[in-house]
Protein backbone atom coordinates (compact mmCIF):
# COMPACT_ATOMS: atom_id res chain seq x y z
CA UNK A 1 0.00 0.00 0.00
CA UNK A 2 3.09 2.45 0.05
CA UNK A 3 4.91 1.35 -2.83
CA UNK A 4 3.59 4.73 -4.48
CA UNK A 5 5.16 7.12 -2.24
CA UNK A 6 8.18 5.39 -2.60
CA UNK A 7 12.16 5.87 -4.35
CA UNK A 8 14.22 3.18 -3.23
CA UNK A 9 17.86 4.60 -2.93
CA UNK A 10 20.97 3.04 -0.41
CA UNK A 11 23.83 4.98 0.47
CA UNK A 12 27.22 2.77 0.27
CA UNK A 13 28.76 2.90 4.05
CA UNK A 14 32.43 2.66 2.38
CA UNK A 15 32.12 6.00 0.45
CA UNK A 16 29.08 7.69 1.38
CA UNK A 17 27.25 8.15 -2.51
CA UNK A 18 24.13 6.88 -3.23
CA UNK A 19 22.96 3.80 -5.47
CA UNK A 20 19.59 2.56 -6.40
CA UNK A 21 18.28 -0.65 -4.97
CA UNK A 22 19.25 -2.65 -8.12
CA UNK A 23 23.04 -0.82 -8.41
CA UNK A 24 23.79 -0.85 -4.68
CA UNK A 25 25.31 -4.89 -4.44
CA UNK A 26 27.41 -4.34 -7.64
CA UNK A 27 28.59 -1.28 -6.56
CA UNK A 28 29.24 -3.37 -2.80
CA UNK A 29 30.68 -5.93 -4.90
CA UNK A 30 34.11 -3.26 -6.01
CA UNK A 31 35.13 -2.52 -2.82
CA UNK A 32 34.91 -5.62 -1.54
CA UNK A 33 36.77 -7.09 -4.27
CA UNK A 34 39.59 -4.20 -3.19
CA UNK A 35 39.51 -5.29 0.76
CA UNK A 36 40.30 -9.06 -0.74
CA UNK A 37 44.58 -8.07 -0.67
CA UNK A 38 43.82 -6.37 2.73
CA UNK A 39 42.25 -8.88 4.97
CA UNK A 40 43.37 -12.36 6.09
CA UNK A 41 42.42 -15.31 4.49
CA UNK A 42 39.33 -16.86 5.31
CA UNK A 43 35.51 -16.77 3.97
CA UNK A 44 33.06 -14.18 3.75
CA UNK A 45 29.83 -13.26 1.76
CA UNK A 46 27.88 -10.00 0.46
CA UNK A 47 24.18 -10.77 1.67
CA UNK A 48 21.10 -9.20 0.30
CA UNK A 49 18.08 -9.47 2.89
CA UNK A 50 14.85 -8.40 1.22
CA UNK A 51 11.27 -8.86 2.49
CA UNK A 52 9.50 -11.67 0.72
CA UNK A 53 6.71 -10.47 -1.61
CA UNK A 54 4.03 -12.39 -3.44
CA UNK A 55 4.39 -9.64 -6.66
CA UNK A 56 6.99 -7.22 -7.75
CA UNK A 57 10.33 -6.63 -5.06
CA UNK A 58 10.52 -5.76 -1.81
CA UNK A 59 10.94 -1.87 -0.86
CA UNK A 60 13.04 -2.77 2.06
CA UNK A 61 16.85 -3.99 1.74
CA UNK A 62 19.83 -4.53 3.86
CA UNK A 63 23.35 -5.22 2.52
CA UNK A 64 25.79 -7.27 4.72
CA UNK A 65 29.22 -8.22 4.91
CA UNK A 66 29.29 -11.87 6.94
CA UNK A 67 32.03 -13.58 8.16
CA UNK A 68 32.17 -17.44 7.29
CA UNK A 69 32.49 -17.98 11.14
CA UNK A 70 29.44 -16.69 12.03
CA UNK A 71 26.80 -18.33 13.40
CA UNK A 72 22.63 -18.17 12.28
CA UNK A 73 22.06 -17.37 15.42
CA UNK A 74 24.25 -13.96 15.66
CA UNK A 75 22.75 -12.85 11.99
CA UNK A 76 19.07 -13.85 13.82
CA UNK A 77 20.27 -11.31 16.89
CA UNK A 78 21.51 -8.51 13.98
CA UNK A 79 17.92 -8.97 12.19
CA UNK A 80 15.79 -8.49 14.70
CA UNK A 81 17.99 -5.71 16.15
CA UNK A 82 17.71 -3.64 12.60
CA UNK A 83 14.54 -4.48 11.79
CA UNK A 84 11.98 -7.04 13.81
CA UNK A 85 12.10 -7.42 17.46
CA UNK A 86 8.46 -6.08 19.44
CA UNK A 87 8.38 -9.07 21.51
CA UNK A 88 10.63 -11.86 21.59
CA UNK A 89 9.28 -13.97 19.23
CA UNK A 90 10.78 -16.92 17.89
CA UNK A 91 11.96 -17.04 14.40
CA UNK A 92 13.65 -20.06 12.23
CA UNK A 93 15.82 -20.41 8.71
CA UNK A 94 14.87 -22.57 6.49
CA UNK A 95 16.08 -23.93 3.15
CA UNK A 96 13.34 -23.26 0.41
CA UNK A 97 14.06 -26.01 -1.75
CA UNK A 98 13.49 -28.44 1.20
CA UNK A 99 10.37 -26.42 2.91
CA UNK A 100 8.57 -26.56 -0.31
CA UNK A 101 8.60 -30.64 -0.44
CA UNK A 102 7.80 -30.99 3.14
CA UNK A 103 4.46 -32.95 3.86
CA UNK A 104 1.77 -32.34 6.37
CA UNK A 105 2.15 -35.92 8.03
CA UNK A 106 6.35 -34.89 8.15
CA UNK A 107 5.23 -31.60 9.87
CA UNK A 108 2.66 -33.50 12.22
CA UNK A 109 5.50 -36.18 13.08
CA UNK A 110 7.60 -33.21 14.23
CA UNK A 111 5.29 -31.65 16.61
CA UNK A 112 4.87 -35.11 18.27
CA UNK A 113 8.49 -35.08 18.58
CA UNK A 114 8.43 -31.89 20.07
CA UNK A 115 5.66 -32.39 22.65
CA UNK A 116 7.66 -35.23 24.02
CA UNK A 117 10.80 -33.41 23.75
CA UNK A 118 12.70 -35.20 22.12
CA UNK A 119 14.21 -32.18 20.69
CA UNK A 120 17.17 -33.78 18.75
CA UNK A 121 15.15 -36.05 17.38
CA UNK A 122 12.86 -33.04 16.05
CA UNK A 123 15.75 -30.80 14.91
CA UNK A 124 17.30 -33.74 12.88
CA UNK A 125 14.03 -33.86 10.84
CA UNK A 126 13.01 -30.60 10.62
CA UNK A 127 16.32 -29.68 8.83
CA UNK A 128 16.35 -33.12 6.67
CA UNK A 129 12.80 -32.85 5.76
CA UNK A 130 11.73 -29.56 6.61
CA UNK A 131 14.56 -27.79 5.90
CA UNK A 132 14.67 -25.46 8.89
CA UNK A 133 18.50 -24.81 9.72
CA UNK A 134 19.86 -25.06 13.18
CA UNK A 135 20.87 -21.63 14.30
CA UNK A 136 24.19 -23.05 15.45
CA UNK A 137 25.31 -23.42 12.17
CA UNK A 138 28.01 -21.19 10.61
CA UNK A 139 27.48 -18.94 7.40
CA UNK A 140 30.31 -20.97 5.93
CA UNK A 141 28.11 -24.14 5.68
CA UNK A 142 24.94 -22.76 4.79
CA UNK A 143 26.01 -19.81 2.16
CA UNK A 144 27.67 -20.08 -1.54
CA UNK A 145 27.40 -18.01 -4.18
CA UNK A 146 23.89 -17.06 -5.43
CA UNK A 147 22.18 -19.71 -2.56
CA UNK A 148 19.20 -17.82 -0.68
CA UNK A 149 17.38 -18.74 3.11
CA UNK A 150 14.19 -18.04 3.71
CA UNK A 151 14.17 -16.37 7.36
CA UNK A 152 10.62 -16.13 9.27
CA UNK A 153 9.93 -14.07 12.32
CA UNK A 154 7.39 -14.40 14.16
CA UNK A 155 5.06 -17.50 13.54
CA UNK A 156 1.88 -15.52 14.37
CA UNK A 157 2.33 -12.08 12.23
CA UNK A 158 5.04 -13.24 10.44
CA UNK A 159 7.80 -11.02 8.66
CA UNK A 160 9.08 -13.30 5.97
CA UNK A 161 12.71 -12.63 4.66
CA UNK A 162 14.99 -13.52 1.81
CA UNK A 163 18.80 -13.73 2.65
CA UNK A 164 20.95 -14.12 -0.76
CA UNK A 165 24.63 -14.60 -1.23
CA UNK A 166 25.60 -12.05 -3.91
CA UNK A 167 28.46 -12.94 -3.96
CA UNK A 168 31.70 -14.98 -1.26
CA UNK A 169 35.18 -14.20 -0.68
CA UNK A 170 38.25 -15.95 0.10
CA UNK A 171 39.23 -13.27 3.31
CA UNK A 172 37.93 -12.62 6.25
CA UNK A 173 35.02 -9.86 6.95
CA UNK A 174 36.11 -7.00 9.20
CA UNK A 175 33.11 -8.02 12.03
CA UNK A 176 31.64 -10.91 11.76
CA UNK A 177 28.39 -8.73 10.75
CA UNK A 178 29.14 -5.54 8.88
CA UNK A 179 25.93 -3.67 7.22
CA UNK A 180 27.22 -2.02 4.05
CA UNK A 181 23.52 -0.59 3.26
CA UNK A 182 20.36 -0.12 3.69
CA UNK A 183 17.05 1.89 2.17
CA UNK A 184 17.15 5.02 2.90
CA UNK A 185 14.30 6.00 4.53
CA UNK A 186 11.18 6.16 2.30
CA UNK A 187 9.23 9.39 0.88
CA UNK A 188 5.89 8.72 2.97
CA UNK A 189 3.83 11.68 3.04
CA UNK A 190 1.03 12.33 5.13
CA UNK A 191 -2.25 10.57 3.50
CA UNK A 192 -4.22 13.54 4.78
CA UNK A 193 -2.17 16.95 3.84
CA UNK A 194 -0.14 14.76 0.89
CA UNK A 195 2.43 17.52 1.95
CA UNK A 196 4.29 16.37 5.05
CA UNK A 197 6.25 13.34 5.93
CA UNK A 198 4.35 10.98 7.44
CA UNK A 199 5.30 10.00 11.31
CA UNK A 200 2.37 8.04 12.29
CA UNK A 201 -0.11 5.18 11.02
CA UNK A 202 -3.27 4.18 12.63
CA UNK A 203 -3.32 0.19 12.34
CA UNK A 204 -7.06 0.41 12.72
CA UNK A 205 -7.38 2.14 9.67
CA UNK A 206 -4.53 0.89 7.94
CA UNK A 207 -6.77 -1.49 4.91
CA UNK A 208 -8.80 2.07 4.11
CA UNK A 209 -5.59 3.32 2.28
CA UNK A 210 -5.20 6.65 4.42
CA UNK A 211 -3.61 5.38 7.50
CA UNK A 212 -0.56 7.76 7.25
CA UNK A 213 -0.25 11.18 9.13
CA UNK A 214 2.35 13.75 9.86
CA UNK A 215 2.14 14.97 13.35
CA UNK A 216 -0.38 17.84 12.84
CA UNK A 217 -2.93 15.49 10.85
CA UNK A 218 -2.56 13.03 13.46
CA UNK A 219 -3.75 15.24 16.60
CA UNK A 220 -6.61 15.68 14.08
CA UNK A 221 -7.14 11.86 13.46
CA UNK A 222 -7.14 11.12 17.33
CA UNK A 223 -10.17 13.37 17.74
CA UNK A 224 -11.86 11.19 15.09
CA UNK A 225 -10.41 7.71 16.28
CA UNK A 226 -11.10 6.84 19.77
CA UNK A 227 -8.60 3.88 19.31
CA UNK A 228 -5.85 5.81 17.85
CA UNK A 229 -4.37 7.12 21.71
CA UNK A 230 -5.36 4.06 22.86
CA UNK A 231 -3.48 1.18 20.70
CA UNK A 232 -3.71 2.07 17.19
CA UNK A 233 -1.11 4.74 17.06
CA UNK A 234 2.04 3.32 15.57
CA UNK A 235 5.61 5.10 14.86
CA UNK A 236 6.41 4.99 10.92
CA UNK A 237 10.06 3.32 10.92
CA UNK A 238 12.30 1.72 7.88
CA UNK A 239 11.45 -1.77 8.38
CA UNK A 240 9.30 -4.14 6.88
CA UNK A 241 7.76 -4.91 10.19
CA UNK A 242 6.20 -1.34 10.50
CA UNK A 243 3.25 -1.34 11.86
CA UNK A 244 3.06 -5.26 12.81
CA UNK A 245 2.62 -6.67 16.28
CA UNK A 246 4.23 -4.15 19.19
CA UNK A 247 7.16 -3.11 16.46
CA UNK A 248 8.20 0.17 17.44
CA UNK A 249 11.62 0.58 15.54
CA UNK A 250 15.54 -1.07 15.81
CA UNK A 251 18.73 -0.64 17.51
CA UNK A 252 21.31 -0.20 14.97
CA UNK A 253 21.68 2.73 12.74
CA UNK A 254 19.26 4.65 14.04
CA UNK A 255 20.31 7.41 11.79
CA UNK A 256 17.86 5.67 8.96
CA UNK A 257 15.40 3.63 10.79
CA UNK A 258 12.90 7.31 11.44
CA UNK A 259 11.20 9.50 8.55
CA UNK A 260 12.75 10.75 5.41
CA UNK A 261 13.97 14.41 5.74
CA UNK A 262 12.08 16.46 3.33
CA UNK A 263 13.98 18.67 1.20
CA UNK A 264 12.65 22.02 0.74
Amino acid sequence: MIEKYTKIEGKCFFCNETFSKTGINRHLQSHLMQKVQENAAGLSYLIKVEQEVQKGSSIYFLSLWVDGKTTLERIDSFLRDIWLECCGHLSSFTDPKKRRHASLLTMLEAEELLEQNKIKEYEKIMENEVGEIPMSRKASKVFNKGSKLEYQYDFGSTTSLVLTAIDEYPMRADQPIVLLSRNEPLELLCDTCKKEPATQLCIVHEWEGNYMFCDKCAKKHAKRCEDFENYAAMPVVNSPRMGVCGYDGGHIDTERDGIFVKKH
